[in-house]
Order: structure tokens, then sequence, then C-alpha cells
């Protein structure tokens, strides 16, 4: 645990914990090293860490030294062997058909497949996955560094510096009490290693706020697993903490199937469940929004059994409705299909979060009924709203001002879909007067500053609304967060390790121009054009394997560029033991393996629910400036043998 938590705030804040057990010495010739070596991928320490470390025994730093290089190199993909099918890459690329028919050949004078290819070509269909030379690696990585010269370091190159934290405690209770208060959901490794901080802070003051309820179940699994006592005050908590210890969905969205819980846990749960709602028996109408999950758990936590507990057993009533419960959803939507945006407005007034989520239907009432009302009250429910939800439904407003044919949704898995847009305009002058609130409240919630200096580069980055579909790795951007491209050659990289069965995955990228048309690509199929090479098709990886594309953006005459990543078959991107994709910035004389860390402007994990995977676009502005804008999205794709030819189209 120690081990894991010292990495986990390396790779989080970029700051190395102190040591609590240390023996003073003279480190200088160990520290020299580690930061020499930590240079060799793209980081340093600084000079605070390095005085540190000087100061220590080599005996008491070498575990830390190896953490710490450890951590580095997973954060830009230095951790595992990038070998390329081509071992020039990116020179000596031949042809497409050029080097297919080097295969053919080769196949032909193989005695195992020369009868299997000679009647392919009989029949016209060549299998390429036959072809002994095809999809598998002519050489080792050691001779794939033979064949490079070393790389020139360029000043312009990524060096990040690796500050002196405070110590692992400390950062850990920092980590834990960061993660637990986050104003925005966190995905699923958050999640797990908030449940991990927790179980470590468990005896420290808790969290005075946890905004978002999944954070809340995480850690009322610890407390429960530790007696202490549940934070809760809804129905619904009870509910996620119960998804949580079946192993199942604490957002909710998927189906759980609950285990059998030892008689103590049931009775802890039910106990709970019973104050909640002795205390506000409104709460009961919560329970109609997951009255399935409510019956499924409601079996397993065995509630009749218990009848000291009445208000608990009520739940379950409800669920199965041999009780009646009339929900304020329900109320409020009655109130909608009356056209009624007075009563509409005062019931939504007593839950300022709900409010804001029927802004949009309170505003095309209002176009009709009369909008004084609305905006009356609007200043009020806005100051109870959390500014995440602020800016949420401002940038939803906003999208909303232009007619459009089409809307776009993205889930928490990043998939992506796309239907027809059928509502109705909202007022310019209404949406206006809406912003105009929305604005006085966040500067009334900002400190006073008297002089505030922006980089401008911040300016290009979203804010974060939710994290749930954020991939973990290095320099990783809120979706919509756009990064200036400063070299002059584009490098993709995708590294993947298959678990059980062959997985082939695919690396391309498309050349579109100013109106979104094709104007070429890269791929297994057009591994040369004119402004790229492709570094090989891999078709299988028991021991992992790379693929490259290197784009020459001051040949190219597109204006966008949209790499991707199919799953041509095999294991999906949430099954494979280890999937990440990630870009380099080089120019055209430096040298080096197909793989430098140094180079790398970012590397993340590929494990979002979809066949095809777009990580970027790549985007040119008149004056031949590039940059990076962050989509992080994912198509469904086919089962199997997804192509760049089949998905552009979508793309």
């Amino acid at each position: 645990m120690y081990s894991k938590l010292f990495k986990e705030i390396i790779k989080r804040t970029l700051k190395i914990p102190v040591l609590l057990q240390h023996v003073p010495g003279n480190g200088s010739t160990i520290t020299r090293q580690l930061d020499s070596t930590l240079m060799s991928v793209g980081f340093k320490l600084s000079k605070n860490a390095f005085e540190y470390f000087n100061t220590l025994s080599a005996e008491s730093t070498n575990n830390s030294v190896i953490n710490i290089l450890e951590t580095v190199k997973e954060l830009v993909g230095d951790h595992v062997r990038h070998n390329a099918y081509f071992i020039d890459f990116p020179k000596n690329v031949p042809d497409t058909i050029e080097f297919w028919a080097e295969c053919i050949t080769d196949a032909l004078l193989n005695p195992e497949s020369a009868e299997k290819i000679s009647y392919q070509l009989q029949t016209g269909i060549i299998n390429l996955l036959d072809l002994p030379k095809y999809g598998k690696y002519q050489h080792s990585y050691e001779d794939l560094i033979t064949a490079h010269e070393q790389i020139i370091p360029l000043i312009k190159d990524r060096i990040t510096i690796l500050h002196l934290g405070k110590t692992l405690p400390e950062e850990s209770k920092d980590l834990y009490r960061s993660l637990a208060e986050s104003p925005i959901p966190l995905n699923e490794n958050d999640l797990t290693l908030l449940q991990e901080l927790a179980n470590v802070c468990l005896i420290d003051p808790q969290p005075l706020s946890i905004a978002m309820r999944e954070n809340k179940a995480v850690i009322n699994k610890v407390r429960l697993e530790n007696d202490h006592t549940l934070l809760t005050d809804t129905p619904t908590d009870i509910l996620r903490l119960s998804c949580l210890l079946s192993d199942g969905d604490v957002t909710l969205v998927e189906k759980t199937k609950f285990k059998s819980f030892p008689r103590h846990i049931r009775r802890k749960l039910i106990q709970e469940l019973d104050n909640i709602i002795k205390k506000s028996p409104d709460k009961l109408g919560d329970i109609n929004r997951y009255c399935e999950q409510w019956k499924r758990l409601g079996e397993r936590l065995h509630i009749y059994e218990y009848k000291q507990w009445s208000h608990a057993q009520d739940v379950l009533n409800v669920a199965r409705k041999d009780k009646r419960v009339y929900s304020i959803a329900g109320k409020i939507e009655d109130a909608f299909a009356e056209g009624n945006i007075d009563k509409s407005i005062s019931l939504l007034s007593n839950f300022p979060g709900m409010f804001f989520r029927n802004l949009d239907r309170l505003l095309l009432l209002a176009q009709s009924k009369g909008a004084e009302s609305l905006f009356k009250i609007l200043p009020k429910i806005v100051s109870k709203v959390p500014t995440r939800i602020i800016l949420s439904v401002k940038e939803h407003l906003e999208n909303r001002l232009f007619s459009k044919n089409k809307r776009i949704f993205i889930n928490k898995k990043s998939t992506v879909w796309v239907v027809d847009e059928n509502r109705a305009l909202l007022s310019p002058i209404d949406i206006g007067k809406v912003f105009a609130t929305f604005d006085k409240e966040i500067l009334d919630r900002l400190q006073p500053i008297k002089s505030l200096i922006v980089d401008k580069e911040v300016l290009n980055i979203a804010i974060p609304l939710s994290n749930k579909n954020k991939s973990d790795g290095y320099t990783v951007m809120p979706r919509g967060s756009i990064m200036p491209i400063t070299g002059s050659i584009l490098r993709f990289f995708i590294y993947w390790k298959q678990k059980s069965i062959t997985t082939d995955y695919d690396l391309s990228a498309i050349m579109l121009d100013e109106n979104f048309q094709s104007i070429n690509h890269l791929s297994y199929t057009e591994i040369k054009t004119y402004d790229g090479r492709h570094s090989g098709d891999i078709t299988q990886a028991p021991k992992g394997a790379s693929e490259f594309i290197d784009i020459n953006l001051s040949e190219t005459k597109c204006k966008y560029i949209i790499p991707s990543v199919n799953v041509y078959s095999g294991e999906s991107f949430i099954d494979v033991d280890e999937s990440f994709f990630g870009f380099m910035q080089r120019t055209p004389e430096q040298k080096g393996l197909p793989y430098e860390p140094t180079t790398v402007k970012t590397k993340f994990d590929i494990r979002g629910k979809g066949k095809v995977a777009l990580p970027l676009v790549f985007i040119r502005d008149g004056k031949n400036n590039w940059s990076a804008k962050w989509l992080n999205i994912y198509l469904n794709g086919m089962p199997s043998m997804n192509r760049v030819e089949t998905n552009k189209q979508t793309t």
C-alpha cells in the first residue's frame, strides 16, 4: 500500500513525498544519477528535491528512487518497449502494394504457406493474416535500437519538474480531502483510489462537505466495514452503498446484482434507512425513481423480517406499489403538462438542482405564459446551486441560442450518439437575462482580488464539469480544451497488450479539408502518403505491441487531422491488459527511436466502451499554426473488423 500511494501522489501532484524514516548521509551520487535518469524521460528534480535527496544516505532512498522512476515512466508510456514493424520507421517505409507483394512472395517461398497462398491467388482474394511475414515483428527491440541513431535533444523538448512534497500521510490526507470534496463527479479509478485513501484516513477528521453522492457511497462503504457512523441523508444513499457492497454500479445507471449480505450488515442498512424516512417521510418519494432496484435490494435485506423498523418497510411497500406516494417529480410533470408556469416554479423552487435541470423547459413555457415570475425568483434559486451546475446550464443555454439540426450526447463511458433537434428556439433576450443573473452570482462567489495575471494558454482549457469519462494519463485535459502544437512532425502512438485472446488494434489517421471532406488517410491499408508514414500493422500483442503514425505538418494540405484507434479483432478496450494512446512533437532533424519519452506531449489510457476511439482532433488555422482539441470519445463501431474506411463518414 505504501508503494502504491507513494506513486499515486507523484502521478497526481508531481510531488515526491518526504520519507518518514531515513538515515542522514551523503546522497549526492545517487541524487545525480536519479536526476540524470529523470531527464532522459523528460522530468527533473526541483532545487528543493535535489537538495533533500543530497542529505540522505543511498540505502534509505533506494526504494524511493525505484518508485519515482517507475512512476514517471508509466506516466509517459516508457514502462514498456515500443517496437515498430518497419525497423527504420519513419524512413524506408514502402508503398502499401509493394509491401503486400513482398509478403506474398515470402509466403510463396515458404513451404508451410505456399499452397494456401497459391490457392488464394487463384481466387483473387488474399488474406493478409495468412502471410507469415505480415503483422508480426521481424526483429527484436534490441535490433530496433541498433538501427536508430541517438536522439538529438532540443531546447523545446518537454521537461517536467518534480517538486518536494510533505510526508506520505500528510499528502494522502490532502489527496483524500481533494477527492472526497470534489465538486465534480470522479471517474472509476479516482473512486477506487478514494476508497483506498478512506481506509488510510479513517481516523482523521472527515471532509465537512461531500457534494458528490458517489463519493459519499465510497466513504460509507469503508465506514460500514469498520463499524463507523454512516454519512447518509437520503434513501438513495443506502441504495448506492448497497450497489457498491455488491461490486455494482454506484452511479445507478447500470443494474446491479445484489449479494446476500451478512446479518450485521443488513441490520445496519435497514436501521439507517428507517432513521432517514422517520426524520423525513417526504423522502419516500425518492423510491419511485429506482423502484426495480429497491425491490431487488429489499429481497436481499429481508426488510419484512424486521418489524421494529416500520419506516424501512414503507420503502419496500412504495417500491412494490403497495403504498402510493406521489413524488415531487410527478407533481412537477403534471404542472408542465397543464402549462401552469406559476405552479411549476412554486414546486421547483424548493429543489434548486431540479429547478436548474428544468430551466430550459421553464424558459420555453415562459415565452407564452409570461416570464416575470421566473426572473423574479431566479436570483434566489441560483444562490443555492453549485457553481458546476450554473456553468453546465450556461453552456447548455449558449448552445440553444443557435438553430441546429442535430444534438450530440456523450455518456460517462464517452460513447457518443446523435439525434435530431426537435426543440423550439429560446428567446435570446430571455437567455441574456439568465446569463446576467448567472454572471453576477459567479462574480459574487469569487474572493476579492486586487490584481490577477492569467497565462493566455489557460484560456484554452475547458472547465471540467465532470471527470466521469476522464482518462488517466499524462497532461490529460478536459474535453474541448485546446493545446498548441509546436513541432513540425506529429507522431501518434498506441500500445496494447492482450489478456487472453489474440487482439488486433489499428492506429489510423484521417485528413480532412475545411468542409470535413476526406483528402487522404493513413492506416494499415495506406502506410505511405506524401505527408505521412505508418509504422506497419501488428496483428497480435501477447507481449505488447505498438503502432506509430508520422505526419509532416508543413507538407500536409489538410485542415483537420483525426487520429483513431480501431478494434479490428479480439478484446475490447476495457478487456485488454493495457492500452494507451499518445502523441509526440518532433522536428525533421531529430533522430532517435520511434518512441522517445522526452518528446511525448500527452499519453493517456484508452479504456472506453466502444470499438473506435477518437482521442483528439488537430486543427490548422489560416497561418499554418496547429493546435490539438480534446475529444476523448468512442464510437460504437462494429463487433469486429473496424477500419478507418468503414467509419470515416461517422467520424
